[in-house]
């Protein structure tokens, strides 16, 4: 009988070490089918955080495709997708290096398509489509003529598939456009667009143009609705996802008929467009369709045949980042589970037999060390709101805390701020949990999953909202018992880097410590010096009103800010560029208020290099371990992060 022994929470040791958390560990994202062969990408943060092709043959052979040095990644929004296609065994992408697109066979050297740009990485593509004929593709390009937001200009082109020449723009105008995808017969383009200051999931236009003709239909989208995802189908129909319904629901329209709605319900198919090519449904060739949907957090897949019934097919699956059809009936798609990481699976829709393409890690850890994700709801206001949040109790098989003792509370907070907590396993998340801390990764109000309502919520109450939800989740949780409210730190990246900096600088907030991952210090600097796609992204967040965005910008109420803090920063950041960071740890230094700072070079938002990713970790741990007072494993070697002003 396996003796489970006691110790400080915070303070087991783990299986899921940063060494391990990083060991041969891989970003999925992108899925695709040519014929029999399936493809999909990997960024490895082995190899510096590339991004590296990977094909499945139909005899099983698995194949990096991509030569050494090569990188299948855009900057096009600085947040990317869409970075590569496929037919016929010959891959187009875009390189990472200079920006151009590519032409690639297996084998031999990739051929550049696009011209060299007048700046260094100027020219900017994603998003491709190949015309049914072949000879020519269509994609987007975002084009950077100077310094600034105001110097680039996204447009659709189309350009020769095989050979060089200079792109020929189709569609400009619009401040921004994505998913230009050709009708089967090759004459209609279809594409979404939308401008400032409205963000892809505010307003989007789904257009179709007679490319012979020039005459041109807006089938759906602006004045308050949000398009994405929109596929054409052999029969000449596009179908699409809308949240005309105040949820993103998947609905079909014919040339000269009106939209029909496919699938409606309380639920989300789809999410909000921060990256290019996301795909949710998948129309199969008999005209039924599998897609992913979104409820109370959590993923699911359902197949909706021609007559209209509904059945839910029985997965693991509780995540699904990608999911398209094959020719054969099945489909193909990514997706975790909250006890696996995501890999590439080929499901059979009809019979539920499912194949791993390309399976996660076995990493061999007992089952009893893995904490599962509650969804909770708790209130938020008198007036019957509330928010929603994924809870994470410790987890490990060999350790317990001491009796009469409650875990810390580690509250994470998503990015963007329009995005999700995702309820999939991750190393990262574990990291926490198997050393005795609880974590709960909220879903505060504006994000998405729970309707076009709730994630308007968040508009003009940005910095104010968002930290009433995190405070209410972290004091409901000590409230019911489940968590040590003495001993309650709070973490985010980016928008929820924006957002531990606000919660700590409350008057009333309940947290020891926060860990800042290149977040918002200042929201007007922000609004001056960011990259085109989030430039106007403030004007419903929070508004245009000086007074405002100084009332909401943390560093503007460092007197408040006397909680310690950890700053983690990318020196290559474009979207919330180091001046954020340094400004916020400067100002703590100087009045004496404990802050360790570490700046990565050649990281940009988000870290992608193993590296980097494990030392940041061990930082944040160590920092914690400092702030709450308990003693590290020996046996990791983790290195100390120095904390200033203690």
């Amino acid at each position: 009988m396996e003796i489970v022994r006691t110790a400080p929470y915070g303070s087991w040791t783990t299986p899921f070490t940063a060494a391990r958390v990083v060991e041969q560990t891989v970003r999925l994202s992108e899925v695709r089918t040519d014929g029999t062969d399936v493809y999909w990408d990997e960024g490895r943060p082995a190899e510096g955080g590339r991004t590296q092709l990977v094909r499945r043959s139909a005899d099983g052979t698995v194949s990096g495709l991509l030569p050494e040095g090569r990188n299948a990644r855009t900057a096009v929004h600085e947040y990317g997708g869409g970075a590569w296609w496929v037919r016929s065994g010959v891959v187009w992408f875009t390189d990472w290096a200079d920006q151009r697109l590519y032409r690639f066979v297996p084998g031999e050297e990739p051929l550049a398509l696009t011209p060299e740009p007048a700046r260094p990485r100027g020219d900017r593509y994603a998003d491709g489509d190949l015309a049914p004929d072949g000879e020519t593709l269509i994609c987007v390009r975002e084009r950077h003529t100077g310094d600034g937001a105001a110097a680039v200009v996204n447009e659709i082109v189309r350009l020769a598939a095989h050979r060089p020449s200079e792109p020929e723009v189709l569609v400009s105008g619009p401040d921004f456009v994505a998913a230009p995808r050709l009708s089967p017969d090759g004459r209609t383009l279809a594409w979404l667009q939308w401008d400032h200051p409205d963000m892809p999931w505010d307003t989007a236009a789904l257009i179709v143009r007679d490319l012979e003709t020039g005459e041109q239909v807006l089938v759906a989208g602006g004045h308050g609705e949000s398009v994405t995802e929109p596929v054409w189908q052999p029969d000449g129909s596009l179908w699409f996802c809308s949240d005309r319904s105040e949820w993103w629901n998947l609905y079909r329209w014919r040339p000269h008929t009106d939209i029909t709605a496919v699938v409606r319900g309380e639920f989300e198919i789809g999410g909000p467009q921060w990256r290019f090519a996301t795909s949710h449904y998948a129309v199969l060739p008999d005209g039924s369709v599998v897609f992913a949907r979104r409820r109370k957090g959590f993923d699911d897949l359902v197949r909706r045949d021609p007559d209209g019934g509904l059945h839910d097919l029985d997965t693991p699956f509780t995540a699904v980042a990608e999911l398209r059809a094959a020719g054969d009936g099945s489909v193909v798609l990514v997706a975790a589970t909250p006890t696996t990481e995501a890999g590439v699976y080929r499901l059979d829709p009809v019979t539920g037999r499912m194949q791993a393409l390309r399976p996660p890690r076995d990493l061999g850890i007992d089952p009893a060390s893995i904490s599962r994700p509650e969804h909770v709801t708790f209130p938020v206001g008198r007036d019957g709101e509330v928010a929603h949040a994924l809870f994470y109790p410790p987890a490990n098989a060999e350790w317990s805390g001491p009796e009469g003792t409650l875990p810390p509370l580690v509250v994470e907070l998503h990015g963007g701020p329009t995005s999700a907590a995702a309820p999939a396993f991750s190393p990262g998340r574990q990291f926490w949990t198997s050393r005795g801390f609880a974590v709960v990764d909220v879903n505060y109000r504006g994000s998405t999953g729970y309707g076009r309502p709730y994630r308007e919520e968040l508009y003009g109450t940005w910095g104010a909202v968002d930290v009433a939800d995190c405070i209410a989740a972290a004091r409901w949780l000590a409230a019911k018992g489940r968590v040590d409210g003495e001993r309650m730190v709070i973490r985010g990246g980016s928008a929820g880097g924006f957002t531990v900096l606000a919660a700590l600088a409350s008057s009333d907030q309940p947290f020891a410590a926060g860990a800042d991952h290149f977040g918002v210090a200042d929201l007007a600097a922000l609004a001056a010096d960011t990259h085109k796609f989030e430039s106007h992204y403030l004007d419903r967040l929070v508004g245009t009103d000086p007074d405002v965005l100084r009332e909401r910008s943390p560093i503007h109420h460092v007197d408040r800010l006397d909680k310690p803090l950890i700053v983690l920063q990318g020196s290559e950041d474009a979207v919330v560029p180091p001046a954020q960071s340094r400004v916020i740890v400067e100002a703590l230094r100087s009045r004496g208020v404990p802050v360790a700072y570490l700046e990565f070079p050649g990281e940009q938002h988000g870290f992608r290099r193993a590296e980097n990713i494990r030392r940041a970790l061990e930082a944040e741990l160590s920092f914690y371990a400092q702030v709450l007072g308990f003693e590290l494993p020996a046996e990791e070697g983790v290195e100390p992060v120095e904390v200033e002003n203690t």
